[in-house]
């Protein structure tokens, strides 16, 4: 079964004597091509539902399933190769390697495994100037502005042709109006790749763009 489903999640954290319930038999489905954002105030386990979707942080109870798999019923290397594939990244600071020019850090999921090669560096190519970062490529990050980096991160985050896209207020360090022309970006390349969206943000104007919204109530998504 393709797309994405939540059942019955929850997770947990102890401070000290205290136990802190974040998720509570939370659930979800989605298919592909779709949106969704989730908001909800700081402290509420938005980024802790996003680093369990991304297979970051394992769930104290329930599942999750990306295309008929449960990635957390696979070995520790299964694991990681499935996250590669399956699920592409967009944060709000980038995670972008310094060292790296654009172009290597849009391969950076296939040099993960391995090594990149004529095929990669064509298919990282077509995303940048997607992007219209073609004349970019050979530049190192610390070259770029903020809507650039934000660019190669989308750029990135496509490149193995994922299911489930996660993005963690990816627009928060931008300005309204490249926020905005970010927005449009991601949402057409995710329409594009027939990818599930999911989005963090405090945002309304990148919620209310989104296909569908949830807000993070108690441990449990309202929609």
């Amino acid at each position: 079964m393709s797309g994405l489903m939540v059942a019955g999640l929850s997770k947990s954290y102890t401070l000290g004597d205290t136990r802190l319930d974040v998720l509570r038999d939370l659930s979800l489905q989605m298919n592909p091509g779709e949106s969704i954002a989730i908001v909800g105030p700081s402290g509420c386990g938005k980024s802790t539902l996003l680093h369990l979707l991304g297979t970051l942080e394992s769930p104290d109870s329930g599942d999750i399933e990306i295309d008929g798999v449960s990635p957390f019923k696979l070995a520790e290397g299964q694991l990681a190769q499935f996250r590669n594939l399956k699920i592409g990244f967009i944060f709000q600071d980038h995670h972008l390697l310094p060292q790296l020019t654009v172009l290597e850090n849009v391969m950076v999921p296939a040099l993960a495994r391995g090594a990149a090669d004529d095929k990669d560096r064509m298919r990282a190519t077509d995303l940048l100037s997607q992007v219209e970062l073609a004349d970019r490529m050979t530049h190192l990050p610390s070259e770029l502005s903020g809507g650039q980096r934000e660019r190669v991160a989308i750029a990135r985050s496509l490149f193995c042709k994922p299911t489930l896209l996660l993005a963690d207020e990816p627009t928060g360090n931008l300005d309204r109006r490249t926020a905005e022309r970010m927005t449009g970006l991601l949402l057409e390349l995710q329409q594009q790749s027939n990818a599930i969206l999911v989005i963090v943000t405090h945002s309304d104007t990148m919620a209310a763009a989104m296909g569908r919204r949830a807000e993070l109530i108690d441990g449990k998504l309202i929609e």
